[in-house]
């Protein structure tokens, strides 16, 4: 076994539970990732850290919880946004750090979302480089009155372009990441890859619109398929196929609402604490190291990728509290293998809103409102049978792992700070990256489509 695997991180923006066809999917078309999940393993209950994504990419990237993290708000925002003086603390430390120490090159294309002043951009979090825009894609000028800047197109800490053609941002993308596994082929490397797609506004290339069978949303997932599949192309074109880790996943659950995506058999949609919120899929492909063509459905989380591609590289993890486990024994198929995970708690803007242990699941709280719904997650995945007072042994246990994540990490809507949070990295005079300028000649002056995400 490769001691330094490469390491391909794909996470997607907004796909959903049942948006793929080894998920479920009938109407989108995804051959490579079907193919990727034959190949490799398919995780049935793994979870972002957060419904939404500035707080679910921390988590990732961090291997803690947002709150932990100061990422629980933003001044009263659920995200970051374009100027803000809030963003991931320089000191904390990512994947892409632990890596970097370890003599991996290092490198993020797409969406980064942790903050956007110099100080918080991935070039300062252990990333060598970055291509890409740094938050959303609806974060750009949509109309004459937009109080959006124009949208930033970056290379490291250089803006390149403002206001990009987004129907050919995902192949810009892919070169990007081609020309660098090129570069790096004799040696460790990290690719982060975050796509663009499926948030909105859609802007797939022309030619998956014309293939698809799910409108927009469908070319947009094509697309997605699409990548991947160039990526798993190149690696065997250079012969490190069987040294690379490919992982792909999703940074929240689709918006399911009218456009085409799904999060079926679950319940909810993006921005909730259903499982429609938080589980994604994910994918793990490494010939040879992870049984092709099997599932797990042991309890996983984003937050466990930070340990797991620690150990895998050999690396120390940092002397801080970290939320997620070493999923090695998981990843290769170990037999008798389980979740290290006694509980998760599902935090929605800095309040905790549900808790998972075992197949059981209690909601307490959906945005302002108290509710008492408890699920049994094995029997009845959609969340639709409530055995709230059936099952009331079930329920004080798992208020009592709720009390204690509360003192650990704090709860908004009970008025706990947490005794073990980290500060959020914050600035004086903050500024947007770009600023319109009406003699500036965009590709783009002002995007057509209106849709925000």
């Amino acid at each position: 076994m490769p001691q330094t695997p490469n390491i391909i991180l794909i996470n997607c923006d907004d796909l959903g539970y049942g948006d793929l066809g080894c998920y479920g999917s009938s109407v989108n078309q995804t051959p490579a990732l079907d193919r990727m999940a034959r190949e490799g393993r398919r995780f049935t209950d793994f979870y972002m850290a957060s419904p939404v994504c500035s707080p679910s990419r921390g988590g990732m990237l961090t291997g803690c919880y947002p709150s932990r993290i100061g990422f629980g708000s933003f001044d009263g925002r659920r995200v970051l946004f374009p100027g803000q003086g809030l963003g991931l603390n320089p000191t904390e430390t990512t994947i892409a750090r632990l890596l970097k120490n370890q003599g991996y090159a290092t490198k993020i294309v797409g969406k980064w979302h942790c903050g956007d002043q110099p100080e918080f951009l991935p070039t300062r979090h252990g990333f060598d480089s970055y291509y890409g825009i740094p938050y959303s894609n609806d974060m750009g000028r949509q109309r004459e009155d937009d109080a959006y800047p124009p949208l930033p197109l970056l290379r490291d800490e250089d803006i390149i372009q403002e206001q990009p053609d987004q129907r050919g941002i995902t192949e810009r993308y892919v070169e990007e990441s081609v020309r660098f596994i090129r570069a790096n082929k004799d040696q460790p490397f990290f690719l982060y890859f975050a796509h663009m797609h499926v948030h909105l506004p859609h802007y797939p290339p022309e030619r998956f619109v014309a293939e698809s069978r799910n409108g927009v949303y469908g070319a947009a997932v094509a697309c997605i398929d699409w990548a991947t599949d160039v990526l798993l192309h190149e690696l065997d074109d250079l012969g490190i196929d069987d040294d690379t880790l490919v992982i792909f996943t999703s940074d929240n659950g689709s918006r399911a609402r009218d456009e085409g995506g799904s999060n079926s058999p679950l319940r909810g949609t993006k921005g909730t604490t259903w499982e429609g919120g938080q589980r994604v899929p994910c994918l793990m492909r490494w010939p040879g190291q992870i049984p092709p063509d099997t599932a797990c459905s042991e309890l996983t989380l984003s937050m466990d990728l930070l340990p797991t591609l620690a150990a895998l590289a050999g690396a120390e993890l940092p002397a801080v509290t970290i939320d997620g486990t070493d999923i090695r024994p998981l990843l290769h198929g170990d037999e008798g293998a389980t979740t290290q995970h006694e509980a998760f708690f599902y935090y929605n803007h800095g309040t905790i809103e549900a808790v998972r242990s075992g197949h059981w699941k209690l909601h307490l709280r959906k945005d302002d409102e108290e509710i008492q719904e408890l699920y049994d997650l094995d029997a009845d995945i959609g969340e639709s049978c409530n055995r709230y007072a059936d099952f009331p042994d079930v329920v004080v246990r798992l208020i009592a792992l709720v009390e204690a994540c509360r003192e650990d990490l704090g709860d908004e809507a009970a008025g706990i700070q947490g005794r073990n949070i980290r500060p959020v990295g914050r600035v004086d005079h903050p500024d947007t990256l770009t600023h319109y300028d009406p003699e500036h000649p965009y590709m783009i002056a002002l995007y057509d489509l209106k849709d925000r995400g």
